[in-house]
């Protein structure tokens, strides 16, 4: 799972860390940098894509696709890989979001079959 970080990373030189969590919460391998805690980074992870599984299905907008935040230093995109797990991707704030969502279904799909 860490060499398919690393391939993010390489393919796609605007993202500044990655991880993969689980559903629980519990990091299952990551790429992130040493200033930042891995546990409050898949804490936060399986947070969000609960939430947003919850808000795309009680306003029927559909499986939930992607969740991602825009602020003044880049974005944070997690995408859902299977029914197990998330990818948690931040990147800089100039990166082109359709190259990086691209990159990062390749990834999800290539996690799922992992796990």
């Amino acid at each position: 799972m860490v060499e398919r970080l690393q391939n993010l990373s390489a393919s796609s030189p605007d993202v500044e860390a990655s991880a993969i969590v689980s559903v629980d919460g519990l990091t299952m391998a990551s790429a992130l940098p040493q200033n930042v805690e891995e546990d409050r980074v898949a804490a936060m992870s399986a947070a969000m894509l609960s939430l947003g599984e919850r808000i795309a299905n009680e306003l029927g907008r559909g499986q939930l696709d992607q969740v991602y935040i825009r602020g003044e230093g880049g974005y944070v995109i997690l995408m859902a890989v299977g029914r197990e797990a998330v990818l948690t991707v931040m990147a800089r704030p100039e990166t082109q979001l359709g190259l990086l969502f691209l990159e990062m279904r390749r990834t999800t799909k290539e996690l799922a079959a992992l796990l």
